[in-house]
């Protein structure tokens, strides 16, 4: 089932029917469960050590999992980091938020589902990375205190080109970056909630800029993989009726032979990234050890998710924005021993639209569920069986700052996955994920698949259509552009044999 929606509530009516319905709840003390939603950028959904990764140790990660419940099918539905994060804080579609790329704000007339928590009597914070609007650190709506920082950040303290130094928003006023931003951050996190009475319930949205490139791993644990093997994934090399586009951004910023126009050494990059992710592994452990000394670790619920998945060179490819399974899939933890069992494991396909829901669910505050493209998970982690979707719609707008990657649409269903590469000449891919998990053969010309290709291109087109999905968001040019290619690497891609004819075909 894919939910649809063919119109959202206006503002001021969405929050006006869900004040009335918290009015009650308002009070201080009422009981609301307390959350913390810790956030990362570009954590690939099995760099775990529990998800069997060859040398990254994630202990405190893991203790979510062993503790709580661990959602092995999340996923985005837009692989990016803006994009990503309005869906969070929405429960929306980028369709429907508008962040389609890193660079334009979110509408102000959205609403962020801690609004609703603060209405409901919540004292909420935001600390870490924002990043919708360019380069804005400014303080958004729903959050009592306040601390980010402009852009990507920075992992270190230091100087702009024009020599201003990098800083922190706190509360509107701008103060030096002090140390490591991952710790830094956790400090401010952990700061704040000593200001929070134990009877006072809260939110708190801890959003870090790791693991996001270039990776800069805190000085305690640089260089503890680096003597480590890094495994070449079989579709670097292997990958049946790759699409062209797919073959031509080997070759570019976002591709193994040029990537990021550097002499990158992948291994390299990839245990400097393990290596990054380390601090962010202290961090949870941090903020668990902190709810454990306020005597509030079993009623907490605390979630841990990615942005949004990494390629690392497969099917040639680095980054995100494709609708591949290392792109779209990201890892997402929960922990509240009041409320669920643990070691549950919840197979069932969840996205980033669902988190507003889910946490206004596990808050007991009220809303208008019709005002989400996404569901509450809250019942499956408590173990109980609802209806649940059997496809997740996926979405990514063409950017004139990276334009190796065409605009797609792709449906995620519990076996095939269908991927539709628009405004480009090119061909469309069907995976059979039962059989083919890594996305090694691309079944489009297979005649045996013939019909499940035509049943999954209309699901794909009416889940659009019901959602108000068929209209593509255009956005003026605006940053530098990546588009170049590297002399002597993988020449332009041909067209497959299955599109080519030796002689013009017979007019009808």
């Amino acid at each position: 089932m894919i939910k649809s929606h063919f119109k959202i509530p206006g503002t001021l009516l969405f929050l006006a029917a869900a004040a009335a319905a918290n009015t009650a709840a308002a009070a201080v003390g009422s009981g609301h469960r307390n959350i913390v939603f810790i956030l990362t950028d570009d954590h690939r959904f099995d760099a775990m050590s529990f998800m069997g990764h060859p040398f990254v140790e994630t202990p405190n990660l893991d203790s979510l999992a062993k503790n709580g419940a661990h959602f092995p099918n999340a996923f985005v539905t837009s692989s990016l980091c803006s994009p990503s994060r309005a869906s969070i804080l929405t429960g929306l579609f980028g369709h429907h938020h508008g962040v389609v790329d890193n660079n334009n704000p979110v509408r102000g007339d959205l609403v962020f589902f801690p609004q609703l928590l603060q209405q409901a009597g919540y004292k909420t914070a935001f600390v870490g990375k924002w990043h919708m609007g360019g380069e804005s650190d400014a303080p958004q709506r729903g959050f009592d205190r306040w601390v980010s920082f402009a852009g990507q950040g920075v992992y270190w303290p230091g100087k702009r080109r024009d020599g201003r130094p990098f800083t922190l928003n706190i509360d509107g006023h701008n103060v030096p970056q002090k140390g490591y931003i991952t710790d830094e951050l956790t400090d401010h996190a952990l700061d704040w909630l000593k200001t929070v009475p134990k009877e006072q319930p809260f939110f708190l949205y801890l959003s870090h800029k790791g693991v996001h490139g270039p990776v800069q791993p805190a000085e305690r644990h640089a260089g503890r993989y680096k003597d480590k093997p890094v495994p070449v994934p079989e579709s670097q090399t292997r990958h049946e009726h790759a699409p062209m586009w797919v073959q031509n951004q080997r070759n570019s910023w976002h591709g193994i032979e040029f990537a990021l126009y550097t002499e990158l050494d992948f291994a390299s990059f990839q245990r400097r990234y393990c290596e990054t992710l380390l601090a962010v592994d202290d961090s949870v452990g941090r903020v668990l050890a902190a709810l454990r000394e306020r005597g509030q670790l079993d009623d907490t619920l605390v979630v841990y998710m990615g942005d949004n998945g990494y390629a690392f060179g497969e099917h040639g490819l680095i980054d995100k924005r494709t609708a591949y399974e290392e792109s779209m899939r990201v890892p997402l933890l929960a922990q509240c021993p009041a409320a669920f069992k643990p070691g549950t494991v919840v197979k069932q396909v969840v996205a980033n639209i669902d988190i507003a829901p889910t946490l206004l669910a596990a808050a007991g505050v009220a809303f208008d569920a019709a005002h989400f493209d996404g569901l509450s998970f809250w019942s499956l982690a408590r173990g109980e069986a609802i209806a649940w979707r059997s496809e997740l719609l996926y979405e990514y707008y063409w950017e004139h700052n990276y334009p190796m990657t065409p605009t797609l649409f792709a449906l995620r269903g519990e076996r095939y996955k269908f991927i539709r590469a628009y405004g480009v000449w090119d061909i469309d891919e069907l995976y059979d994920l039962e059989r083919d998990p890594h996305e090694l053969k691309n079944l489009i010309f297979d005649a045996n698949h013939a019909k499940i290709v035509q049943a999954m291109r209309e699901k794909l087109f009416a889940a659009l259509q019901s959602t108000g999905g068929m209209n593509i968001r255009l956005q003026a040019d605006r940053g530098g552009v990546s588009n170049l290619r590297r002399e002597g690497a993988s020449p332009p891609a041909v067209f497959p044999p299955e599109l080519v004819r030796k002689t013009a075909p017979a007019r009808k």
